[in-house]
């Protein structure tokens, strides 16, 4: 039995190939459930379950940042919304396993609701401390022990006044590394 495939069959699997391929060359690589940091900054409120639906609490991180500092995506993923909300500029990203990343106290949002981003690209910038906030359906979750560290690889720096090299792109380690 002999299978015979048209020049659109084959057309079609060189397509999907090729998109595929530059998918996986475009998004960093990361480990199932590891996130990318939204930022290079301290963590300075981490995140308190509340004891009600509308108790106090911290649904999210809050990071220590200056106002313009760049705000990443933390999985690739969809934008859903981005606007203000009582004032405030907001972000939410819905990601391919359901969760939602929600990002707040923008100063910039540089993705328009519909638009597909990828794990680690700028999203937005800061006006003041970063929120970021991660929802599973309606239930708030913990984001920070799903964020990976973004290591740098150490290079030296020339001493005769030659100009340095730029440095690598970071790599993204997920677990206790």
């Amino acid at each position: 039995m002999s299978t015979v495939f048209s020049d659109a069959h084959r057309a079609l699997v060189l397509v999907i190939g090729i998109v595929a391929a530059a998918a996986a060359m475009s998004a960093p690589v990361r480990a199932a459930g590891c996130l990318w940091p939204p930022v290079d900054a301290p963590i300075v409120d981490h995140f308190r379950a509340p004891e009600c639906p509308f108790c106090a609490g911290n649904r999210g991180l809050e990071y220590a940042t200056v106002p313009g500092t760049a705000v990443r995506a933390v999985a690739t993923g969809t934008v859903t919304f981005a606007g203000d909300v009582a004032g405030t500029s907001y972000l939410v990203i819905r990601h391919a396993d359901g969760r939602r990343a929600t990002y707040g106290r923008l100063a910039t949002i540089s993705a328009a609701r519909g638009a597909v981003v990828a794990a680690g690209s700028l999203v937005a910038t800061t006006s003041a401390t970063l929120y970021v906030g991660l929802r599973e359906g309606e239930t708030y979750v913990d984001p920070e022990p799903l964020l990976g560290r973004l290591r740098r690889p150490a290079r030296l720096v020339p001493m005769d006044g030659t100009p340095a090299r730029p440095p690598a792109a970071p790599t993204l380690t997920c677990g206790a590394a």
